[in-house]
């Protein structure tokens, strides 16, 4: 079954952008999307930036996102997309899956997230609800979006992590790729002293440790890869 949009009376081609970094990746999802009457891959993307890019120029209905590129990925690419494009609908499209990764991107706009392996099952019915403007939940992100209605609504949901700001997961990520307090001061174009108070404030917010510490959460929650 196809979908188009009907605008004056004119029937409206659902436009659709693909940003993964695995051209395997997104050759498959182009093929099933475009298989489908009445959808188009308006354009592909490689890296997070080139995304932005993409997604401002030519302003699809939907973006299928992967969560882990190069340049711009996770939480940050899905609030940023969001910005530049308001009226477009994201759908995650990742390999892992993270309570508090899956949280936070739908509270940075993003209406879906489905695991690649489930592209072959899931991709077409979450593009479908996404062109109604609806969201798509897998059963287990369901569950998930159930938890983060119990805390929001005074029922305490256990391994929910504490939400960090753009700039402390800057942060974070470039500890755990093992940059030292200079390098990440010289980064963002602050003191050296700024970044160790940075540092402190971020391991003392996860409750983590070590720098060992702070990789695992780093890896756990997507923010690094493995």
């Amino acid at each position: 079954m196809g979908f188009c949009t009907r605008q004056n009376n004119k029937m409206k081609t659902l436009k659709i952008l693909i940003a993964d970094d695995h051209e395997v990746l997104r050759e498959g999802a182009r093929m099933l999307i475009e298989a489908e009457a009445g959808w188009e891959v308006c354009g592909v993307a490689a890296n997070g930036r080139e995304a932005l890019e993409r997604a401002r120029e030519l302003e699809p209905d939907i973006i299928v996102l992967d969560l882990n590129m190069p340049e711009l990925s996770g939480v940050d690419a899905v609030r940023q997309l969001k910005r530049a494009v308001p009226a477009c609908e994201i759908l995650v499209f990742s390999a892992h899956r993270s309570e508090d990764v899956v949280e936070q991107v739908f509270d940075a706009g993003a209406k879906s997230y489905i695991q690649k392996a489930d592209a072959g099952r899931d991709l077409i019915s979450a593009i479908r609800s996404l062109a109604e403007h609806k969201p798509y939940f897998t059963p287990d992100i369901s569950e998930i979006v159930f938890r983060r209605f119990l805390h929001k609504n005074g029922g305490k949901a256990d391994g929910l992590k504490h939400d960090l700001t753009a700039r402390e997961r800057e942060i974070l990520r470039l500890l755990a790729e093992g940059q030292s307090n200079k390098d990440v001061a010289t980064n963002l174009g602050i003191s050296v002293r700024t970044a160790e108070t940075h540092r402190a404030a971020l391991m003392h917010k996860l409750s983590l440790d070590s720098i060992a510490s702070l990789v695992r959460y780093a890896i756990r929650n997507q923010i690094i890869e493995a």
